[in-house]
């Protein structure tokens, strides 16, 4: 800028030569002065609004996640039918896919269509369904009936057993204060289990509510075996166009991960109730094919199941002779040993194999608490799908970043 003394000491070429140039060189310096300080104040709107945006985001996610949990508190029935019909699903789906494949008849080429083929594999399972209820239906109720005819006995055999260790008890020379502990502590024990029965017994006898609905989980089954494809392909097409190659590779494999679980988890039930049977009966167990039975369905629930079996099996056997309860318990840890480290590795692949046994420790405690039985069947899937949510959630945000530092370059 010119003073008014330097404009009028220069030389002619370099003087504003007229009075537009003058006033439009002020209009200009008057723009930049009056830009100067706004940016300050830009800059803080910009970050209140974006804190803002931020806060309400959250406010959202939370009420969703509140309605969700209420939600699914106040549809119960319907979301266990769902999870038993997804289970169900996933157990029929391979045989489906073998039913299709095309059969060579009188030299052509022919397959099943997909409804047709869902048809006869739901006839093969009622088939082989109605086959082993006659088989084991029959011995599993005329052992209940046994069990229940000797429950007396039982109880007498229980009564003894206390009477001798309260004789030991009596004699032994512990202080009174010790004593009194332990009385208190078994007694405070003995109210625990009494009312863990009672609970237990409670929600056995809710769950007999649920066994209408077994009727409509084949039906409801049928419609995403026939029109799985549909149902993604419409889900997939719902997103924007960046995210769908992503999206694809996270269904692809929550897909994979809740079959490899679902399908190991009825495989070990069958092999796991197969096996106590067999080995029970050898063993000269009693009632051998209910305590497999209850072995076998204990087995779907995840750390709880297996070790309910291997107690209710071990106390039948210490009432028949303790050498028997011995054995037992040397073949119930022998066959947990060869299943979880040898066979159920192998039945379930890799797909499960990064959930850590200390994750399905807490996902099973946290399913409990939220949806008892329920949400102990559902627990380590859920966090199986999770732990992939979070390792593609991982994956983009790595490959965001290499994006924008080759952006930079």
């Amino acid at each position: 800028m010119w003073r008014t003394d330097d404009v009028a000491e220069a030389p002619e070429f370099m003087r504003p030569n007229t009075t537009e140039q003058r006033r439009l060189s002020s209009r200009r310096l008057a723009a930049i002065e009056s830009l100067a300080p706004q940016a300050p104040s830009g800059r803080v709107r910009g970050a209140g609004s974006t804190s803002a945006r931020v806060a309400v985001q959250v406010i959202l996610i939370a009420l969703s996640i509140a309605v969700g949990t209420w939600a699914l508190y106040r549809l119960e029935r319907v979301v266990v039918l769902l999870t038993l019909t997804t289970f169900f699903a996933y157990l029929v789906a391979p045989l489906v896919r073998l039913a299709e494949q095309p059969m060579h008849i009188a030299g052509t080429e022919r397959h099943l269509s997909r409804g047709l083929a869902i048809a006869v594999i739901y006839l093969l399972l009622a088939g082989g369904g109605w086959t082993a209820g006659r088989i084991l239906l029959p011995k599993v109720a005329g052992q209940m009936s046994e069990a229940f005819l000797r429950a007396p006995d039982y109880a007498a055999s229980l009564r003894a057993w206390e009477q001798r260790c309260v004789g030991y008890y009596e004699q032994s020379n512990l202080p009174l204060e010790v004593r009194q502990s332990i009385d208190r502590s078994v007694l405070a024990a003995g109210d625990a289990a009494i009312e863990n029965a009672r609970t237990s017994l409670i929600a056995l006898v809710g769950a007999v509510a649920y066994l209408p609905w077994l009727v409509l989980i084949p039906i409801l089954a049928f419609f995403p075996l026939k029109d799985a494809h549909r149902f993604r392909r419409a889900a997939l097409a719902a997103l924007p166009h960046r995210f769908r190659l992503r999206a694809r590779q996270l269904a692809d494999e929550m897909n994979d991960v809740l079959a490899a679980y679902i399908r190991a988890q009825l495989l070990a039930c069958a092999l796991i109730g197969i096996v106590c049977g067999v080995v029970f009966t050898i063993l000269g167990v009693p009632y051998p094919v209910l305590l497999g039975v209850i072995a076998g369905v204990l087995e779907f629930i995840p750390l709880v199941g297996p070790f309910l079996a291997a107690v209710i099996a071990t106390v039948v056997a210490a009432f028949h002779a303790p050498m028997l309860a011995l054995r037992v318990v040397g073949f119930l840890a022998a066959l947990r040993l060869v299943h979880d480290f040898v066979v159920y590795p192998r039945l379930v692949g890799r797909r499960l194999h990064h959930l850590h046994p200390f994750a399905v420790v807490i996902a099973g405690l946290a399913g409990v608490e939220l949806g008892g039985v329920v949400g102990l069947f559902v627990a380590v899937p859920a966090a199986a799908m999770m732990s992939v949510v979070y390792r593609h959630s991982l994956e983009e945000a790595h490959q965001r970043r290499l994006a924008a530092r080759c952006s930079t370059h």
